[in-house]
């Protein structure tokens, strides 16, 4: 197939990218770069399509999805914590971006695309675990312009401009994932901090669980809904995650036992706009896509601490 990935340069379209060209299909990618990071891809430039553009742009949208058969759509700026700063770019980059990737695929001719939603659309409900039929109730303005763009998906799917298939991603993380972003995940946060002997910042008490998914299962995900039947999942939401949680104050220890060192934690406040529980039901996903977490949350976290370990040779 002839795809189109959008946030090409980021940490979850920079591994779809290596994903597709390895499968055998043709790539291009498109990145404004405000977040994603050109090393990420910058060894593939002669294997795929790059364009240094912006989605929110429609002409810069036309091209990147011309001649494509599908669209797998990373583009966003992400993190709560840069939504709650700037709720107005967050929500142009994310929502205005989507629906106009959304008409540049429908005007093309687009077979398909593929969104990259958010857990954070379910906000803060006591039941676990999240069901997609559950109520949303996002808790910042990140998500709800992921809830936002997540809808605009649906309806076109559902008026039949484009097919599409709405993923709500749970807390991915893997190599490539920047630590040393203000905005930073905790994996590669707290790994590159043990690394250098610094303390943990632990924002809350650490009983904060999530559904930690390592970014391969979100690569066989993506490529899953690419095959897919379009009369069962068009129009349809997944959660993608692995159906387990671990707290952070485990997640720690985790971190520690691999590096062979006692953690040491300097606390904060929690932070504002966080839900304190996550997991995924999975089943609409196995059922419908045939998918199944390939990779659990140890050997995810020690394939994640050897690639911070190359980045720090001194470590």
């Amino acid at each position: 197939m002839r795809v189109l990935v959008t946030g090409a340069a980021g940490f979850i379209g920079s591994h779809l990218v290596r994903a597709l060209l390895e499968t055998g299909h043709t790539v291009r990618g498109i990145d404004n770069l405000r977040t994603g990071l050109f090393w990420r891809v910058e060894s593939l430039l002669n294997e795929f399509e790059w364009m240094q553009a912006d989605i929110c742009d429609p002409d810069a949208a036309t091209r990147a999805v011309a001649g494509m058969d599908a669209v797998l759509h990373q583009a966003a700026i992400p993190s709560v914590s840069r939504s709650l700063e700037d709720p107005v770019a967050s929500s142009h980059a994310n929502v205005q971006g989507t629906i106009t990737l959304l008409q540049a695929a429908r005007l093309s001719g687009v077979r398909r695309l593929v969104y990259a939603g958010s857990s954070s659309a379910y906000g803060d409900t006591p039941t676990l675990p999240k069901v997609e039929t559950m109520h949303p109730c996002p808790m910042s303005p990140y998500a709800v312009g992921k809830l936002a763009a997540e809808q605009y998906c649906k309806v076109f799917g559902q008026l039949g401009f484009v097919e599409t298939v709405c993923f709500r991603y749970f807390n991915v993380f893997g190599p490539m994932q920047d630590p040393n972003s203000a905005y930073a995940a905790v994996i590669p946060k707290f790994a590159t901090a043990l690394l250098k002997g610094e303390a943990i910042t632990l924002q809350g008490n650490g009983t904060q669980s999530r559904d930690f998914t390592y970014v391969a299962n979100v690569v066989r995900a993506n490529l899953l809904a690419l095959q897919a039947d379009g009369t069962r999942v068009n129009g349809e939401l997944f959660n993608i995650g692995c159906g387990q949680r671990y707290d952070l104050n485990y997640l720690i220890r985790e971190l520690g036992t691999i590096l062979g060192v006692e953690p040491r934690v300097e606390r904060l406040p929690r932070r504002q706009g966080d839900v304190p529980h996550s997991l995924a039901d999975i089943n609409k996903a196995k059922e419908l896509l045939g998918y199944e977490p390939v990779v659990h949350l140890p050997d995810g976290l020690r394939h994640t601490v050897a690639w911070c370990r190359e980045q720090l040779p001194s470590a």
